[in-house]
């Protein structure tokens, strides 16, 4: 059996290295931030509902909430990624937090019913345990009030691979064996200091996602592609900054985002339950 605080360790090191305040930038961050964002807002309720960002990393999504009228509460196990936060909060005016605290999904520091959504677009992929995903779902139904929604967001199982051919990580023979064991059983290891391999994480099979929710006790709605196909495109700035051409790529991820044979193809997936 794997040690956990192994892995905790390792997921620790990987986020202190700060890449995740601009990894929602450019390239296939950029498209999973506005495809990201564009599902948000067909689900949420509207402002000024409260929202609890769970997993919320730097703020990047729970500032944007905020300046649309949301109460935020931000939790995140990454002491770095709440100071930055805090210090994105004080920079932006209309981007008031209600609360941005350090804390486990497992183990909110919020209280039942509190929030009428609830986020987790981060958790999950790091639980490689599923009784620790159920936790942080339970958690999540815990905190969501009765008729709210759960929103979760979750790595494809063939993540890896995909990413090995459009980066060329393939032709590493260590990444080739992450990549592989990923298929196999859904947990991704980095045993290497590359960056770009990632961390400890845990992959899923679209089908999963239901499964987990169900488990739970949370009614799942529907398991979407974030980014569909169009995260393997080569020139993704191009695009986005081209409205033209934004305008189409958006149709068609849109368009292919619920279909269940290109699912799997999504770098990342998005489950939508309710309490």
């Amino acid at each position: 059996m794997h040690d956990a605080s192994h892995d905790d360790e390792a997921i620790a090191a990987y986020y202190a290295l700060g890449l995740e305040r601009d990894r929602l930038s450019a390239g296939q961050g950029a498209l999973e931030l506005v495809r990201t964002r564009i599902l948000l807002e067909r689900y949420l309720p509207a402002p000024p509902s409260v929202v609890a960002d769970v997993g919320g990393g730097p703020g990047r999504y729970a500032l944007w909430l905020a300046e649309r009228g949301y109460h935020v509460h931000l939790v995140d196990p990454v002491p770095l990624h709440i100071g930055q936060a805090r210090a994105a909060a004080d920079a932006r005016p209309g981007a008031v937090l209600a609360s941005a605290d350090v804390g486990d999904a497992r183990a909110l520091p919020l209280s039942d019913a509190s929030a009428d959504a609830v986020l987790l677009l981060g958790p999950l992929y790091h639980l490689p345990e599923r009784a620790d995903r159920l936790r942080a779902l339970v958690e999540a139904r815990r905190v969501c009030r009765p008729g709210g929604v759960i929103i979760a967001a979750a790595i494809s199982r063939f993540a890896s691979m995909l990413d090995g051919l459009r980066g060329g990580y393939l032709e590493d023979p260590a990444f080739a064996v992450v990549a592989a064991s990923d298929l196999e059983d859904g947990t991704h290891r980095n045993p290497t200091r590359n960056p770009n391999y990632f961390t400890t994480a845990y992959f899923h099979r679209p089908e999963e996602l239901a499964a987990e929710c169900s488990a739970a006790g949370i009614a799942h709605d529907a398991t979407l592609a974030i980014e569909g196909p169009g995260w393997l495109l080569p020139d993704l700035d191009a695009r986005l900054a081209d409205d033209g051409r934004r305008t189409v790529l958006l149709d068609a991820l849109a368009a292919l985002e619920s279909e269940p044979t290109l699912l799997g193809v999504s770098a990342h997936l998005l489950a939508v339950a309710r309490r």
